[in-house]
Protein backbone atom coordinates (compact mmCIF):
# COMPACT_ATOMS: atom_id res chain seq x y z
CA UNK A 1 0.00 0.00 0.00
CA UNK A 2 2.64 2.34 1.31
CA UNK A 3 4.74 1.99 -2.08
CA UNK A 4 1.80 2.64 -4.19
CA UNK A 5 0.85 5.81 -2.57
CA UNK A 6 5.03 6.66 -2.92
CA UNK A 7 4.75 5.96 -6.54
CA UNK A 8 1.92 9.34 -6.34
CA UNK A 9 5.21 11.57 -5.48
CA UNK A 10 7.01 10.42 -8.56
CA UNK A 11 5.44 13.71 -10.59
CA UNK A 12 6.31 15.51 -7.99
CA UNK A 13 9.62 14.73 -8.03
CA UNK A 14 9.84 15.23 -12.24
CA UNK A 15 8.70 18.80 -11.23
CA UNK A 16 10.88 19.60 -8.68
CA UNK A 17 14.40 18.37 -10.69
CA UNK A 18 13.54 19.93 -13.79
CA UNK A 19 13.16 23.30 -11.31
CA UNK A 20 16.66 22.00 -9.97
CA UNK A 21 18.13 21.35 -13.89
CA UNK A 22 16.71 25.19 -15.05
CA UNK A 23 18.57 26.73 -12.37
CA UNK A 24 22.05 24.54 -12.69
CA UNK A 25 21.57 25.25 -16.75
CA UNK A 26 21.23 29.37 -16.12
CA UNK A 27 25.39 28.74 -13.55
CA UNK A 28 26.31 26.62 -16.31
CA UNK A 29 25.63 29.21 -18.91
CA UNK A 30 26.92 31.54 -16.74
CA UNK A 31 23.32 33.75 -17.08
CA UNK A 32 23.84 33.74 -13.02
CA UNK A 33 27.04 34.46 -11.86
CA UNK A 34 29.03 32.49 -9.71
CA UNK A 35 31.62 34.75 -7.34
CA UNK A 36 35.21 33.08 -6.93
CA UNK A 37 37.53 33.99 -4.58
CA UNK A 38 41.21 34.40 -4.66
CA UNK A 39 42.27 31.75 -1.42
CA UNK A 40 41.51 28.26 -1.42
CA UNK A 41 37.58 27.27 -1.21
CA UNK A 42 36.97 23.75 -0.46
CA UNK A 43 32.89 22.66 -0.38
CA UNK A 44 31.29 19.65 1.22
CA UNK A 45 28.28 18.32 0.05
CA UNK A 46 25.93 15.51 -0.90
CA UNK A 47 22.75 15.20 -3.79
CA UNK A 48 21.14 13.42 -0.97
CA UNK A 49 19.01 14.96 2.23
CA UNK A 50 21.09 14.44 5.32
CA UNK A 51 23.02 11.42 6.97
CA UNK A 52 25.80 10.82 4.32
CA UNK A 53 28.27 11.20 7.27
CA UNK A 54 29.45 15.16 5.60
CA UNK A 55 30.26 16.14 9.22
CA UNK A 56 33.18 14.01 9.98
CA UNK A 57 34.66 14.69 6.63
CA UNK A 58 34.86 18.84 7.28
CA UNK A 59 36.62 18.12 10.48
CA UNK A 60 39.13 15.47 8.38
CA UNK A 61 39.90 17.94 6.62
CA UNK A 62 40.47 20.70 9.41
CA UNK A 63 42.18 18.42 11.21
CA UNK A 64 44.71 18.27 7.79
CA UNK A 65 45.18 22.38 6.97
CA UNK A 66 44.69 23.90 10.80
CA UNK A 67 48.32 23.12 11.67
CA UNK A 68 49.54 24.60 8.22
CA UNK A 69 46.91 27.16 7.07
CA UNK A 70 44.49 29.47 8.57
CA UNK A 71 41.42 27.53 8.36
CA UNK A 72 38.21 28.91 8.65
CA UNK A 73 34.33 26.66 8.06
CA UNK A 74 31.39 28.37 6.95
CA UNK A 75 28.31 26.91 7.44
CA UNK A 76 24.54 27.76 6.65
CA UNK A 77 24.07 26.91 10.44
CA UNK A 78 20.87 24.47 9.66
CA UNK A 79 18.09 24.81 11.89
CA UNK A 80 19.95 27.96 14.28
CA UNK A 81 17.39 30.15 16.27
CA UNK A 82 19.34 33.00 14.71
CA UNK A 83 19.69 34.42 11.01
CA UNK A 84 22.78 36.30 8.65
CA UNK A 85 26.13 36.53 9.30
CA UNK A 86 27.82 35.45 12.75
CA UNK A 87 31.29 34.38 13.57
CA UNK A 88 31.43 32.22 16.62
CA UNK A 89 33.01 33.18 19.84
CA UNK A 90 33.54 32.30 23.45
CA UNK A 91 30.05 32.92 23.91
CA UNK A 92 28.34 30.73 21.09
CA UNK A 93 25.88 28.41 21.71
CA UNK A 94 23.95 25.53 19.24
CA UNK A 95 20.91 27.45 19.05
CA UNK A 96 23.05 30.65 17.67
CA UNK A 97 25.08 28.42 15.21
CA UNK A 98 23.78 25.47 14.61
CA UNK A 99 24.60 22.08 15.45
CA UNK A 100 27.46 21.18 13.29
CA UNK A 101 29.46 24.51 13.48
CA UNK A 102 28.83 24.59 17.57
CA UNK A 103 31.05 21.14 17.59
CA UNK A 104 33.47 22.36 15.13
CA UNK A 105 33.73 25.66 17.42
CA UNK A 106 33.72 23.68 20.34
CA UNK A 107 36.82 20.99 18.64
CA UNK A 108 38.35 23.49 16.89
CA UNK A 109 39.03 27.02 18.91
CA UNK A 110 42.00 27.70 17.27
CA UNK A 111 40.13 28.03 13.58
CA UNK A 112 37.37 30.54 12.80
CA UNK A 113 33.84 29.57 12.96
CA UNK A 114 31.11 31.07 10.75
CA UNK A 115 27.55 30.74 9.37
CA UNK A 116 25.61 32.38 7.12
CA UNK A 117 23.32 31.53 4.58
CA UNK A 118 24.28 33.94 2.22
CA UNK A 119 27.63 32.59 1.29
CA UNK A 120 28.40 34.91 -1.69
CA UNK A 121 27.85 37.84 1.27
CA UNK A 122 29.41 35.86 4.25
CA UNK A 123 33.00 35.33 2.73
CA UNK A 124 33.64 39.17 2.66
CA UNK A 125 32.63 39.43 6.17
CA UNK A 126 34.60 36.77 7.70
CA UNK A 127 37.72 38.06 5.54
CA UNK A 128 37.24 41.41 7.01
CA UNK A 129 37.11 39.83 10.45
CA UNK A 130 39.64 37.58 10.30
CA UNK A 131 42.23 38.70 7.26
CA UNK A 132 44.19 36.38 8.03
CA UNK A 133 42.17 32.91 6.70
CA UNK A 134 44.27 30.86 4.58
CA UNK A 135 41.61 28.69 3.71
CA UNK A 136 37.64 28.32 3.87
CA UNK A 137 35.78 25.16 3.97
CA UNK A 138 32.31 25.32 2.94
CA UNK A 139 30.08 22.82 4.90
CA UNK A 140 27.45 21.31 3.10
CA UNK A 141 27.56 23.82 -0.20
CA UNK A 142 26.91 21.51 -2.93
CA UNK A 143 23.87 23.53 -4.16
CA UNK A 144 24.64 26.73 -3.00
CA UNK A 145 26.23 27.50 -6.65
CA UNK A 146 26.69 31.31 -5.59
CA UNK A 147 29.89 30.50 -4.57
CA UNK A 148 31.84 28.90 -6.83
CA UNK A 149 34.32 26.65 -5.15
CA UNK A 150 37.92 25.69 -6.05
CA UNK A 151 37.24 22.09 -4.81
CA UNK A 152 34.18 20.66 -4.82
CA UNK A 153 34.17 17.52 -2.71
CA UNK A 154 30.88 15.37 -2.72
CA UNK A 155 29.69 12.47 -0.29
CA UNK A 156 27.60 9.92 -0.89
CA UNK A 157 26.60 7.67 1.13
CA UNK A 158 27.60 3.69 0.57
CA UNK A 159 23.71 2.45 2.13
CA UNK A 160 22.19 4.74 -0.71
CA UNK A 161 24.28 6.07 -2.91
CA UNK A 162 23.49 8.87 -5.79
CA UNK A 163 23.14 6.07 -8.45
CA UNK A 164 20.39 4.45 -6.92
CA UNK A 165 17.88 7.90 -5.98
CA UNK A 166 15.83 9.86 -6.78
CA UNK A 167 14.80 13.29 -6.65
CA UNK A 168 13.01 14.33 -3.65
CA UNK A 169 9.68 13.74 -2.55
CA UNK A 170 9.85 10.11 -4.29
CA UNK A 171 13.62 9.51 -3.68
CA UNK A 172 16.58 11.76 -1.06
CA UNK A 173 17.95 13.66 -3.89
CA UNK A 174 18.20 17.64 -3.91
CA UNK A 175 18.67 17.76 -7.41
CA UNK A 176 18.79 15.15 -10.64
CA UNK A 177 21.93 12.64 -10.48
CA UNK A 178 23.70 14.46 -13.09
CA UNK A 179 25.19 16.98 -10.55
CA UNK A 180 27.35 15.25 -9.61
CA UNK A 181 29.26 16.05 -12.72
CA UNK A 182 30.34 19.15 -10.69
CA UNK A 183 32.50 17.45 -8.31
CA UNK A 184 36.62 17.21 -8.27
CA UNK A 185 36.17 14.52 -6.02
CA UNK A 186 33.68 12.10 -4.98
CA UNK A 187 33.97 10.48 -1.69
CA UNK A 188 32.30 6.61 -1.24
CA UNK A 189 31.24 7.22 2.91
CA UNK A 190 30.58 4.71 5.55
CA UNK A 191 31.81 1.53 3.93
CA UNK A 192 32.32 -1.28 5.50
CA UNK A 193 36.13 -1.20 6.78
CA UNK A 194 36.51 -4.40 5.23
CA UNK A 195 35.13 -3.56 1.71
CA UNK A 196 36.69 -6.02 -0.77
CA UNK A 197 38.55 -4.99 -4.11
CA UNK A 198 36.14 -6.69 -6.27
CA UNK A 199 33.01 -4.36 -4.94
CA UNK A 200 35.12 -1.41 -4.66
CA UNK A 201 35.93 -1.98 -8.60
CA UNK A 202 31.92 -2.45 -8.59
CA UNK A 203 30.86 0.87 -7.48
CA UNK A 204 33.87 2.68 -9.66
CA UNK A 205 32.00 1.33 -12.40
CA UNK A 206 28.94 1.98 -11.11
CA UNK A 207 29.34 5.93 -10.63
CA UNK A 208 31.56 6.04 -13.56
CA UNK A 209 33.66 9.56 -12.10
CA UNK A 210 34.47 11.38 -15.04
CA UNK A 211 37.89 11.80 -16.36
CA UNK A 212 38.83 15.24 -13.67
CA UNK A 213 37.20 13.49 -10.99
CA UNK A 214 38.76 11.09 -7.95
CA UNK A 215 36.73 8.70 -6.36
CA UNK A 216 37.44 7.45 -2.63
CA UNK A 217 36.18 5.31 -0.49
CA UNK A 218 35.68 6.04 3.40
CA UNK A 219 34.37 3.72 6.40
CA UNK A 220 33.48 5.22 9.78
CA UNK A 221 35.65 4.93 12.94
CA UNK A 222 34.16 5.69 16.32
CA UNK A 223 36.29 6.59 19.08
CA UNK A 224 36.32 6.24 23.10
CA UNK A 225 33.65 7.31 25.27
CA UNK A 226 34.07 10.94 27.32
CA UNK A 227 31.91 12.52 29.85
CA UNK A 228 29.78 15.12 28.24
CA UNK A 229 29.97 17.81 31.09
CA UNK A 230 34.12 17.20 31.70
CA UNK A 231 35.52 15.60 29.08
CA UNK A 232 37.02 12.89 31.24
CA UNK A 233 37.01 9.28 29.61
CA UNK A 234 34.60 6.81 30.29
CA UNK A 235 34.95 3.71 31.25
CA UNK A 236 32.11 1.22 30.37
CA UNK A 237 32.36 -2.17 30.83
CA UNK A 238 30.75 -4.64 28.48
CA UNK A 239 27.84 -5.36 30.85
CA UNK A 240 26.69 -1.90 31.01
CA UNK A 241 22.94 -1.03 30.07
CA UNK A 242 22.99 1.66 27.26
CA UNK A 243 20.40 3.93 26.02
CA UNK A 244 21.49 5.88 23.15
CA UNK A 245 19.77 9.07 22.89
CA UNK A 246 20.37 11.02 19.88
CA UNK A 247 18.76 13.80 17.02
CA UNK A 248 20.63 12.22 13.69
CA UNK A 249 19.08 11.19 9.76
CA UNK A 250 20.68 7.89 10.49
CA UNK A 251 21.25 6.28 13.98
CA UNK A 252 21.89 2.74 12.97
CA UNK A 253 25.48 2.82 12.36
CA UNK A 254 26.12 4.28 15.63
CA UNK A 255 23.50 1.37 17.27
CA UNK A 256 25.55 -1.41 15.29
CA UNK A 257 28.80 -0.15 16.57
CA UNK A 258 27.63 -0.01 20.02
CA UNK A 259 25.54 -3.61 19.81
CA UNK A 260 28.66 -4.99 18.52
CA UNK A 261 30.31 -3.99 22.26
CA UNK A 262 27.41 -4.26 24.70
CA UNK A 263 25.07 -7.02 25.54
CA UNK A 264 21.93 -4.64 26.33
CA UNK A 265 21.25 -1.50 23.75
CA UNK A 266 18.32 0.73 23.54
CA UNK A 267 17.66 3.44 21.39
CA UNK A 268 15.59 6.81 21.96
CA UNK A 269 15.09 8.83 18.74
CA UNK A 270 14.61 11.89 17.77
CA UNK A 271 14.44 14.00 14.30
CA UNK A 272 17.61 15.59 13.09
CA UNK A 273 19.07 18.65 14.47
CA UNK A 274 16.10 18.16 16.99
CA UNK A 275 16.44 21.04 19.86
CA UNK A 276 15.72 18.62 23.20
CA UNK A 277 13.35 20.69 25.89
CA UNK A 278 13.06 20.12 29.97
CA UNK A 279 10.33 17.31 29.13
CA UNK A 280 12.63 15.50 26.75
CA UNK A 281 15.43 15.33 29.43
CA UNK A 282 12.48 13.39 31.94
CA UNK A 283 11.60 11.52 29.18
CA UNK A 284 15.18 10.05 29.04
CA UNK A 285 15.79 10.03 33.01
CA UNK A 286 12.50 7.74 33.00
CA UNK A 287 13.49 5.77 30.23
CA UNK A 288 17.30 4.67 31.82
CA UNK A 289 15.60 4.03 35.38
CA UNK A 290 13.46 1.38 33.87
CA UNK A 291 15.78 -0.39 31.28
CA UNK A 292 16.87 -3.71 33.13
CA UNK A 293 20.82 -3.50 35.18
CA UNK A 294 22.41 -2.10 37.70
CA UNK A 295 25.18 -0.02 35.99
CA UNK A 296 23.59 2.22 32.91
CA UNK A 297 24.39 4.78 30.55
CA UNK A 298 23.13 7.47 28.30
CA UNK A 299 25.37 7.71 25.06
CA UNK A 300 25.09 10.07 22.85
CA UNK A 301 26.63 11.95 19.80
CA UNK A 302 28.81 15.48 19.57
CA UNK A 303 25.92 16.71 17.47
CA UNK A 304 23.32 15.80 20.26
CA UNK A 305 26.03 17.14 23.06
CA UNK A 306 25.58 20.49 21.81
CA UNK A 307 22.29 21.24 21.72
CA UNK A 308 21.66 18.92 24.92
CA UNK A 309 24.08 21.27 26.81
CA UNK A 310 21.82 24.40 26.03
CA UNK A 311 19.72 22.77 28.97
CA UNK A 312 22.84 22.20 31.22
CA UNK A 313 21.15 23.90 33.97
CA UNK A 314 18.48 21.47 33.84
CA UNK A 315 20.70 18.43 32.97
CA UNK A 316 23.04 18.79 35.89
CA UNK A 317 20.74 18.61 39.09
CA UNK A 318 18.93 15.46 37.31
CA UNK A 319 22.46 13.77 37.72
CA UNK A 320 21.78 11.57 34.54
CA UNK A 321 25.23 9.88 33.73
CA UNK A 322 25.62 11.24 29.33
CA UNK A 323 28.57 10.30 27.62
CA UNK A 324 29.72 11.27 24.67
CA UNK A 325 30.41 8.70 21.51
CA UNK A 326 32.93 10.76 18.90
CA UNK A 327 33.14 9.74 15.43
CA UNK A 328 36.16 10.23 12.82
CA UNK A 329 36.61 8.57 9.28
CA UNK A 330 39.18 6.64 7.93
CA UNK A 331 40.32 6.11 4.07
CA UNK A 332 39.97 2.54 2.84
CA UNK A 333 42.74 0.59 0.48
CA UNK A 334 46.04 2.63 2.40
CA UNK A 335 44.25 5.88 0.29
CA UNK A 336 44.21 8.12 2.92
CA UNK A 337 47.94 9.67 1.93
CA UNK A 338 46.89 9.91 -1.89
CA UNK A 339 43.75 12.05 -0.79
CA UNK A 340 46.14 14.59 1.45
CA UNK A 341 48.52 15.27 -1.06
CA UNK A 342 45.56 15.68 -3.70
CA UNK A 343 43.66 18.35 -1.06
CA UNK A 344 47.45 19.63 -0.63
CA UNK A 345 48.40 19.98 -4.39
CA UNK A 346 45.26 22.30 -4.57
CA UNK A 347 45.83 24.81 -1.39
CA UNK A 348 49.38 24.94 -2.44
CA UNK A 349 48.49 27.00 -5.32
CA UNK A 350 47.89 29.55 -3.23
CA UNK A 351 51.11 29.39 -1.60
CA UNK A 352 52.69 27.40 0.47
CA UNK A 353 53.03 26.83 3.85
CA UNK A 354 53.09 23.36 3.99
CA UNK A 355 56.02 21.11 4.15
Amino acid sequence: MLKHLKVLLYPFSLLYGLVMWGRNRLYDSNMLTAVEFDLPVIAVGNLSVGGTGKTPHVEYLIRLLKDSRQVATLSRGYNRRTTGYLLADATSTAAQLGDEPMQFHRKFPEIAVCVGEERMLAIPQLLGERPETQVILLDDAFQHRSVKPGQNILITDYNRRFTKDHVVPFGRLREGRKGFERANCIIVSKCPPQLSDTEKAAIRQEIAPLPHQQLYFTSLTYGALYDMFSGTAVDAPADTTILLVCGIARPEPLLQQLKASYKNVFLLSFPDHYYYSVPDLEKIKRELENLPGNNKLVVTTEKDAVRLQLLEEQLRPMDLPIAVMPVEISFLFGEGESFNNYIFTYVDQFGSNHD
